[in-house]
Parts: structure tokens; sequence; C-alpha cells
């Protein structure tokens, strides 16, 4: 078993303009995963870049408001929602709410900095 407590987890600046805990991630966790499960947050007036990854992901947004961009469709998201993004999918996310976006983003296969291209 592994427990990881968001507050005890490091915080690094996402190339996407965001903020970033890995929670769970092959590389810090014994139990073998092949997923990774992330904390984002996105300050007010804020959007990530434009962005597709190889792998699938789903995000849970938590707290906040936004649109989530994925190819030609566009998602007004808050809290509790849960979106599917598929492989090879273009997409950003926006904060269009009072407050911090923050929202978990699971990955599968892991995310990898390779799998990851930015697109502006």
């Amino acid at each position: 078993m592994s427990l990881k407590k968001l507050p005890e987890i490091s915080e690094v600046d996402g190339f996407e303009g965001t903020k970033i805990k890995q929670i769970f991630h092959p590389h810090n966790t014994l139990n073998g995963i092949r997923y990774s499960i992330a904390h984002f947050s996105l300050e007010k007036g804020k959007k990530s870049q434009l962005h597709k990854m190889k792998s699938s992901e789903i995000y849970y947004i938590l707290e906040g408001e936004g649109i989530l961009h994925v190819d030609d469709d566009k998602h007004q998201v808050s809290a509790d929602d849960s979106i599917y993004i598929p492989p090879m999918a273009k997409q950003f996310i926006e904060n269009t709410g009072n407050s911090k976006l923050k929202f978990l983003c699971i990955v599968d296969p892991a995310w990898k900095q390779e799998d990851d291209a930015l697109l502006e």
C-alpha cells in the first residue's frame, strides 16, 4: 500500500501554466502501477497550453469553473465533473471562474514528458 498526503507532495510549475503535484506515478510508487494521477491548479483567468498526449486522460474537477477544449469541442466544467480525453486529442483548459481551478488528471499509460507535445 502507498499513502500520499497532498500537502506533503512537492509542487512544480507545469510547462502548461499550471501548478502540479504528482501523486502517483510508476517512478514514485512501489506497487508497479502503469497509470499516473496528478493534482493540478490553475489561477483565475489563466489557461494551459494547447497540447496533445499519446496517453488517454481523465480529468476530475475538484473545484472552480472552466472550459475544457478537446479538438473542436468545448465543455463547460465545474466541481464533480469527469471528462475522458482520448489519446492524441488536441486539448487545453482555461479557468473562467473567480477562484483557482483545481482538478485531478489520471493518465494511462502513465504520463511521460516525451509523450506530451506542445502545439503552440
